[in-house]
């Protein structure tokens, strides 16, 4: 699974026939909020929609507005960013979170990304690698830092049941192998010479097969049970 992306050149355009990105700013610090906002609306390819002072508002707006990506802080006034995950997963959002945080320990990120989220950046984070992050997340991928990788396979070992992959067909496994490498649905088609149309199916098999939520668990899932691809 792929780290935080480095910086990406330039300020690629949104491709021809595509939408801007629609972005969430969730923060209790409005100079945050503004930071962001100034730094984003300059990106061709990304359109802020709107902003939200805490997880409560943040989970309204999300379903107002349905932006395709979520910058959410984890500690707010009120309902928190982890609470705030829970209920827009809970709501069936299907808006790809990416906690902006200024905290590294594990037992804080652990719980978000358990919670839904697709990945993470520090508040510190270059402008630019934030850009790319959101690009990176809205195609489907996944952001995780390999050390934050071990603590939630070492969490979740007494969790699931290690045989559920019993029932995946062998197309159902190479796209689970794809999808621990971090790769989107339309990377996978590409590698698998596959619709997207046809990727999604799979992907959504594997879910329910494996008895997870989202593509985090089913990544984790492949790394503890050794399903993998060998690099």
């Amino acid at each position: 699974m792929p780290e935080n992306p480095p910086a990406e050149p330039g300020n690629p355009p949104a491709e021809a026939g595509n939408p801007p990105i629609r972005v969430l700013l969730v923060d209790d610090h409005q100079v945050v909020r503004r930071g962001l906002r100034t730094f984003l609306e300059v990106q061709d390819d990304i359109e802020v929609v709107g902003e939200a002072a805490d997880g409560a508002e943040g989970v309204a707006k999300t379903q107002e507005l349905a932006p395709d990506v979520v910058l959410m802080d984890l500690k707010m006034p009120g309902v928190d960013g982890i609470e705030a995950l829970r209920m827009l997963k809970e709501g069936g959002s299907r808006a790809r979170i990416l906690i902006v945080t200024s905290f590294t320990e594990h037992r804080t990120m652990v719980p978000a990304l358990r919670a839904g989220a697709a990945g993470y950046v520090y508040k510190d984070v270059d402008p630019e690698a934030l850009a790319g992050a959101i690009r990176s997340v809205h195609s489907g991928h996944v952001l995780l830092q390999p050390e934050l990788a071990e603590a939630l396979l070492s969490e979740d070992t007494h969790r699931a049941p290690q045989g559920r992959g019993g029932t995946l067909t062998e197309r159902e496994r190479e796209v689970l192998g794809h999808i621990a490498d971090g790769r989107s649905n339309r990377e996978i088609a590409r590698g698998l010479n596959l619709s997207e149309k046809t990727v999604k199916t799979h992907v959504s098999n594997i879910l329910m097969k494996l008895d997870v939520a989202d593509r985090t668990q089913a990544a984790l899932w492949a790394v503890r049970n050794g399903a993998a691809r060998e690099s």
